[in-house]
C-alpha cells in the first residue's frame, strides 16, 4: 500500500496567496503577505503540514510572544494559522482541529498608550518644519485627522472652497498604489479652516509657477507625485529634534485631532463622522480615554466636594 502524500506548507502557502489575492484590496494584500511571511512561513515553511503537532504550534506562539507585539496584532496572527488550516481543510481534507484544540495566544496585560500633541505642542513642533509643503501636509492631519494615506494621495480636485473630499488612499508603503478607501465610511467630506484653504492654495500657485502647467491635477502634497512616507518622517524628526518635543506618529497626529475636538466639546457624533468611523463606539473606544480637559473636570470637581464638604442629594 502507498503512502498517503504529505503536504508542504510552503507549498499549500503559494496556492493560498492567489486566492488571498482575490479577496483583498492590494494595501490589505501587501499587509497581510508581509505579516504571514515574517511570522508563520518563517515558522512552519519546512514542515508538511500533517506533520504538525499541538506542541509545533505551542512553540510557533512562544516564537510570537518573543516579538512582543500587541494583543490584537497577536490575535490576528492567529486568526491568519487558523484560516489558512481551514483552507486546507476544504482543498485537501487536511484535519484542521489541531489549530481550534491548541486555541489562540494568551493575551498580556498591556496598558494602552494613545500619544497626541496638545495645540501648544503642535505650534511647537510646527514653527520648526522649514518646508512648507510638509508643513501643510502636518497642518492638515492635525486640523483635519484625515488617515497618513488619505492624506498623500489628495489633489487639488478634491479640495473645493473650505471642504476635501476623502475618495482615495494611498498605500503608505510598498508600491504605493492609489486605492480606493478601505471602508464606505472613510469616503467623506471634510470642513477645513479658512487658514489651512488659504495655505493649500498657496501650495497650487507654488507647482503652477514651478511645473508651468495650470491645468494638470496636481498632489497637494508633493505636485507631480505624492510625497513618501519615508520623507515625511524624517521632515518630522528633524522638526521635533529642534522644537526639543518628543515625536509621535502620523496617525497620532489623526489621534491629536481627535483630542483636539473633544477637548472642545464638538459633539462625538461630529468627530466620528469626520474621522471616518462606520460606529460612534469606535471613536469613543479610541479617544475618550484622552479627553485631559473633561478628567481635569472630574478632578476638580472631586476636590471641591471634599475639601468644601458640599452636601450631595440622592434620589432614589
Amino acid at each position: 500500500m502507498s503512502k498517503k502524500q504529505k503536504h508542504n506548507f510552503l507549498a499549500i502557502y503559494n496556492e493560498y496567496l492567489i486566492i488571498r489575492r482575490r479577496k483583498l484590496k492590494d494595501q490589505s494584500f501587501q499587509t497581510f503577505k508581509y505579516n504571514f511571511e515574517a511570522n508563520i512561513l518563517s515558522y512552519f515553511s519546512k514542515m508538511n503540514i500533517e506533520d504538525i503537532s499541538e506542541n509545533d504550534i505551542y512553540n510557533w506562539e512562544d516564537f510570537i510572544v518573543e516579538k512582543n507585539f500587541c494583543n490584537n496584532h497577536n490575535k490576528n496572527l492567529f486568526s491568519m494559522l487558523k484560516d489558512f488550516f481551514a483552507y486546507c481543510n476544504y482543498k485537501y481534507n487536511i484535519d484542521d482541529r489541531i489549530i481550534c484544540d491548541v486555541g489562540p495566544i494568551r493575551p498580556k496585560v498591556e496598558r494602552k498608550k494613545k500619544d497626541f500633541y496638545t495645540f501648544n505642542e503642535f505650534n511647537q513642533f510646527i514653527n520648526y518644519v522649514d518646508n512648507n509643503i510638509y508643513k501643510q501636509f502636518f497642518n492638515l492631519m492635525f486640523f483635519c485627522g484625515t488617515r497618513p494615506g488619505e492624506a498623500m494621495a489628495l489633489k487639488f480636485s478634491d479640495l473645493n472652497d473650505n471642504t476635501i473630499s476623502i475618495i482615495k488612499t494611498i498605500d503608505e508603503h510598498g508600491k504605493r498604489k492609489i486605492d480606493t478607501p478601505k471602508t464606505l465610511s472613510s469616503i467623506r467630506d471634510i470642513i477645513i479652516d479658512d487658514n489651512l484653504k488659504n495655505d493649500l492654495l498657496e501650495l497650487k500657485k507654488y507647482y503652477i509657477k514651478k511645473y508651468n502647467n495650470k491645468k494638470y491635477d496636481y498632489f497637494i502634497f508633493g505636485g507631480m507625485k505624492p510625497l513618501s512616507a519615508t520623507t515625511i518622517n524624517r521632515y518630522k524628526l528633524e522638526a521635533c529634534e529642534k522644537a526639543n518635543i518628543r515625536p509621535i506618529t502620523l496617525h497620532q497626529f489623526r489621534h491629536s485631532h481627535a483630542t483636539l475636538l473633544l477637548n472642545q466639546n464638538i459633539d462625538i457624533h461630529v468627530i466620528s463622522k469626520r474621522l471616518g468611523h462606520s460606529k460612534v463606539s469606535t471613536t469613543l473606544d479610541i479617544y475618550t480615554h484622552a479627553n485631559l480637559e473633561q478628567e481635569k473636570r472630574v478632578y476638580d470637581t472631586l476636590n471641591s466636594l471634599r475639601t468644601n464638604n458640599i452636601p450631595i442629594t440622592t434620589s432614589i
